[in-house]
């Protein structure tokens, strides 16, 4: 029983890791790399390995670093199930379409402006086809992916649908239990359940995205978020909260309807005007099973999404319209040589399509409503699952940015556990 790191190792995006079973092998994940594009763009076109030797996919989430590349098997010739929670396979009808949408407008424009041409990784016909393949399972149900493996999902409270994949893998009458985490969420959070920590874990493969830092409180987000709309408001200013994750968009209105009830920011209209983030909105409506029924207004309100100062417009003329001038909010992590990570960085001349654009806006960064745990949260979210396991044994760190990685490694090995930072195409036995 081996692992070869494929994706997210010493790095963000990419998600992807490869099981090897008797004799078969299932990759956890197949997710986009993000950040320059021609560097993405040659990492995202080679395979993890030959289509052929692929037998099976157990996605964690819908995130489009952990299943934006499913697609792009199916391109290649993949014909095999895909395995994900409801709520995820509900979520990627929707992204991976948005995906394939994104990839063909961007070549066109790149095209037109006779700046580099990049071609599409996949289109729509392969996202559709990838829905065909992809079989939604609930939480706590054990389902066999190849001979010798079982899986099943436990909620890993990152967004909707999000899980740590518990597998059970047999081999020479041997059995191990290894656990991927997924994107690990945080206790709190608006609208979906807490994280639970698997139980009987021999080896782990643990996400470490935020393992040197640590979030302000959800409440604080709450209180400043509320603070910082009082006050651009305040200026005769608008608001853009860019939610680059799917995800975000549906806590942000949550959070704001919870406020606007509160009376806590003034009445002032609120727009959401992202298709994509319109879809995914339904999505939720879909899966209130998802919900966390201890939430007050869960339990109260009719429509958590829908109410009076909130307008859904698909009208790309209107969009234009709303475009804010003055505060720029931003809610969540931003990789490496993206643009989300650029406006933090406050950078005066952004470069989008090429193209110098000065930043005018002022810009105000939230951490509190970041979706992934931080070192503390995850620190004891390991420490729970030790606590359920007889036998944890090697841990590796994956989906972080490198220096945060050795620096998160130290920590955990301090605490006594072994610990490993795997680099990309590696394999480990277990």
């Amino acid at each position: 029983m081996e692992i070869t790191f494929v994706g997210a190792a010493r790095e963000v995006t990419g998600s992807c890791h490869l099981l090897h079973i008797n004799g078969y092998t299932v990759a956890l994940d197949c997710g986009m790399f993000q950040g320059r594009r021609q560097e993405s763009a040659d990492k995202n076109r080679k395979l993890p390995l030959p289509i052929k030797d692929l037998d099976a996919v157990v996605l964690s989430h819908a995130h489009i670093d952990h299943s934006g590349r499913l697609p792009y098997l199916i391109a290649e010739g993949y014909s095999k199930t895909i395995w994900a929670t409801s709520a995820t396979r509900d979520l990627c009808a929707i992204m991976l379409a948005d995906s394939a949408h994104i990839q063909e407008k961007d070549a066109e424009f790149l095209a037109k402006r006779r700046k580099e041409f990049i071609e599409p990784l996949y289109g729509m016909r392969h996202a559709v086809r990838t829905m065909d393949l992809m079989v939604g399972m609930p939480y706590n149900k054990q389902f066999d992916v190849v001979p010798g493996l079982k899986a099943s999902y436990v909620d890993a409270g990152h967004i909707l649908g999000s899980a740590s994949v518990v597998l059970d893998c047999t081999e020479d009458d041997k059995t191990k239990r290894l656990v991927f985490s997924g994107d690990i969420g945080r206790s709190g959070l608006a609208i979906i359940r807490d994280p639970v920590p698997p139980e009987g874990a021999d080896a782990l493969i643990m996400e470490s995205t935020y393992g040197n830092r640590e979030h302000e409180s959800v409440d604080g987000a709450r209180a400043q978020l509320a603070q910082v709309i009082r006050d651009t408001a305040a200026r005769g200013g608008r608001v853009l909260i860019p939610a680059f994750a799917v995800g975000r968009t549906q806590e942000m209105v949550y959070v704001l309807h919870s406020l606007a009830r509160e009376g806590a920011i003034p009445s002032i209209p609120i727009y959401v005007d992202s298709p994509l983030a319109i879809d995914a909105t339904t999505v939720f409506e879909m899966h209130p099973e998802s919900f966390d029924k201890s939430e007050d207004m869960v339990q109260k309100a009719k429509d958590l999404f829908r109410f009076d100062l909130v307008h859904y417009t698909r009208d790309v003329e209107e969009s234009k319209e709303i475009l804010p001038r003055n505060t720029i909010l931003v809610v969540g992590f931003q990789a490496e040589h993206t643009l989300g990570r650029r406006v933090v960085e406050r950078q005066p001349i952004l470069q989008i399509f090429g193209e110098d654009v000065p930043l005018k806006a002022r810009v105000e960064v939230i951490d509190g409503y970041s979706a992934h745990a931080d070192r503390t949260e995850m620190i004891s979210w390991l420490g729970e699952v030790k606590d359920r396991s007889q036998n944890l044994g090697q841990i590796w760190l994956v989906h972080g940015e490198a220096p945060v990685q050795d620096e998160f490694k130290t920590t955990l090995t301090a605490l006594g556990y072994s610990v490993d930072c795997p680099e990309p195409h590696t394999r480990h036995a277990f």
